[in-house]
């Protein structure tokens, strides 16, 4: 197999993208500690918010600037890795790791509100998101999108809007905005994993590659011009992507709904023990009072 190395340090590490990242933690910082004294109804921030959030935009930068990126226009699991993590695990970092303060701010602007005040209605956001996931991943779309950069961009980016959307209901922190309770929680998760299943088992269990931007030498090419100069690819001899993967197309193919399907049961299985503790934890608060009438000093 050939070394990535051959594309540049530019299509393997995303500079510019790396700067925004840095800009993008540098201007949460100043707004929530050196400008915070500034703005009312501000609160401190706490550490734990910002190591969530932190740890986001890390993990942003690794799933979309590192050679992950890269990767996932030459082997389709690292494709689903990448959207597993983009979708599923960076949206509730940042809705967690902002502060309520913050978000109180943007809700109050009417186009924002408006938009949570639909989207982020439990079976709606359902729909959407698992819909436009679906939707992305029929052959005829995927490659169309995958071979151009403005549709590429623009779907990527929908598509992170409507996770935010749908992680919304289920881990917002804000005081007056509609959160689930416990057991609509754990039929909301459940509702999602089924919703997404079909579009991984149809990837998991096609006979044939499905994808042409993975498995045609041109449409692939072209695919890779999204992320590598035309300029350093026109001076590379590549025939196509088995040239960096060991496994046939269709394993690789299969491994990647196989990936998306076992990192969404980890996540809402995560999800699901939070929510268990959480009922737990009220169990036992609630009960705290009661033990303490029976006590036979307070009788006494």
């Amino acid at each position: 197999m050939l070394s990535l190395d051959m594309f540049g340090f530019q299509a393997l590490w995303s500079p510019f993208f790396f700067l925004a990242m840095v800009a993008l933690l540098a201007a949460y910082f100043l707004i929530t500690i050196t400008w915070r004294k500034h703005i009312n109804g501000s609160e401190p921030i706490t550490t734990r918010q910002g190591i969530i959030f932190s740890t986001g935009v890390i993990l942003l930068y690794i799933i979309k600037g590192s050679p992950i990126d890269l990767m996932s226009h030459l082997m389709f699991y690292a494709h689903m890795i990448q959207m597993a993590v983009l979708y599923l695990i960076i949206p509730p970092l940042f809705i967690v790791g902002i502060p309520q303060w913050i978000w109180k701010k943007l809700l109050g602007l009417p186009v924002i509100r408006s938009l949570f005040k639909f989207f982020t209605k439990p079976i709606i956001a359902l729909i959407l998101f698992n819909g436009i996931f679906s939707f992305y991943h029929i052959p005829l779309i995927f490659d169309v999108i995958k071979t151009d950069m403005l549709l590429h961009t623009s779907y990527t980016m929908l598509l992170f809007l409507m996770a935010i959307f749908m992680w919304w209901p289920l881990v917002n922190q804000v005081e007056g905005e509609k959160r689930l309770s416990g057991v609509k929680k754990i039929g909301y998760i459940f509702a999602d994993g089924v919703l997404l299943t079909p579009a991984c088992a149809l990837i998991i269990f096609a006979d044939v590659p499905m994808y042409a931007t993975f498995s045609d030498p041109s449409s692939w090419a072209q695919a890779l011009e999204l992320c590598v100069s035309p300029t350093v690819l026109s001076g590379l001899n590549l025939s196509g992507p088995e040239m960096f993967n060991s496994m046939s197309l269709l394993h690789d193919q299969q491994l990647g709904g196989v990936l998306m399907k076992v990192i969404q049961e980890i996540v809402y299985g995560v999800v699901l023990f939070q929510v268990f503790f959480e009922w737990y934890r009220r169990e036992q608060e609630e009960s705290e009072p009661e033990l303490h009438l029976l006590d036979p000093q307070t009788i006494k």
